[in-house]
């Protein structure tokens, strides 16, 4: 077998904003990481975690291995090869895992790394005399940022996360940059997010900020208006939605401390929408969160929260139905036949 150390400029890294490299081991992170101080300590936690990151080269080989130097939390791995899934593995307790009888030929073969957890690459292994080359991936580029709800925590394993059905469904490179409990507008995730390149853009805001009172009626429609027009600095013209919270059981009626319910919160991300677009940004688009979920499906929140497997893949499809034909759909991405969403999502 061959190993690859982990900093092998043939490995990429898709959708992560920076890679750390050490002498030991290469961490995908979704923030900068070497500015990692000047943002708030639990952002910087959740950022650590991979969602989205896939780990993608190109190689004959027949064998995979993955050596890690860490893993952290509850975490699980999907092997892709030519965009199929070959297996999803549970990383708890291991410092490698092993695959043999790969398809044969040259193939793409991408990691989609955990989205909870932390993961520290090692090396990879494969077969004495395998080919091993980088990967370009020069599809249309998606930023969707969010809470817990985009970071998806409880989605059955790293390609079931509703961003990830909606990019395999469209053929999107995708940045996820759902943060758990974190999505409060941060003007350094406006920044960053401003220089990064994207041809669309999706913002879900309001549960985090309802949930811990970060923001009220003062400051919440200038902080969501503020955070467009950071972004807009460098995307102008980039298509980009405003999404309202999903359904949320006692939230939706139930003042907070600032004395807004997640009606209140939907309200105004309305608002602010109609108000961009008054003064010019007709490139900016409103979905309301039920749409997306609703109280229909609320007997898939077992914590009346967060979505469940199912839960995710419901409000893949529903994004796909709903925010598809506004975001993506208009700008020349064509639309998802069922059959291809039935496979991406594993919807029997």
């Amino acid at each position: 077998m061959t190993l690859i150390s982990h900093n092998d400029s043939r490995l990429a890294w898709l959708g992560a904003v920076t890679v750390e490299q050490t002498e030991t081991f290469s961490r995908a992170w979704r923030i900068p990481f070497r500015r990692k101080g000047l943002f708030e300590e639990v952002l910087v936690q959740r950022a650590g975690m991979p969602a989205g990151v896939r780990l993608a080269f190109a190689s004959n080989t027949r064998m995979l291995a993955v050596n890690l130097a860490a893993v952290e939390g509850n975490t699980k791995l999907d092997l892709m090869v030519d965009g199929n899934l070959i297996e999803t593995v549970s990383l708890d307790g291991r410092d490698r895992v092993e695959w043999k009888d790969l398809p044969e030929g040259e193939k793409r073969i991408e990691l989609w790394l955990p989205q909870r957890g932390h993961f520290n690459l090692h090396s990879v292994e494969i077969d004495d005399g395998a080919t091993l080359a980088a990967v370009s991936d020069e599809r249309l580029r998606w930023i969707t940022y969010g809470s817990s709800i985009t970071h998806c925590g409880e989605a059955a394993s790293p390609s079931q996360t509703w961003p990830a059905i909606v990019a395999q469904a469209y053929d999107l490179y995708h940045f996820n940059l759902g943060y758990g409990g974190q999505c409060h507008l941060d003007p350094g995730i406006a920044r960053m997010i401003r220089d990064l390149p994207a041809d669309f853009i999706s913002v879900c805001a309001g549960i985090n900020i309802q949930g811990n009172c970060s923001l009220n009626q003062r400051t919440f429609p200038s902080a969501l208006i503020g955070f467009v027009e950071i972004v807009r600095e460098k995307h102008p013209l980039t298509p980009l939605v405003l999404i309202s919270p999903i359904y949320s059981f006692l939230r939706e009626t139930t003042p907070n401390a600032v004395g807004w319910n997640l009606c209140d919160y939907r309200k105004s991300v309305k608002e602010s929408v109609e108000r961009l677009r008054a003064h010019g940004d007709q490139m900016i688009h409103y979905i309301d969160g039920l749409e997306l979920y609703d109280e229909s499906l609320g007997h898939l929140m077992p914590d009346k929260l967060h979505p469940n497997a199912d839960g995710y893949r419901a409000l893949g499809k529903r994004f796909i139905e709903k925010v598809g034909p506004v975001l993506f759909e208009p700008h020349g991405v064509p639309a998802v036949e069922e059959a291809n969403l039935r496979r991406v999502a594993n919807i029997a």
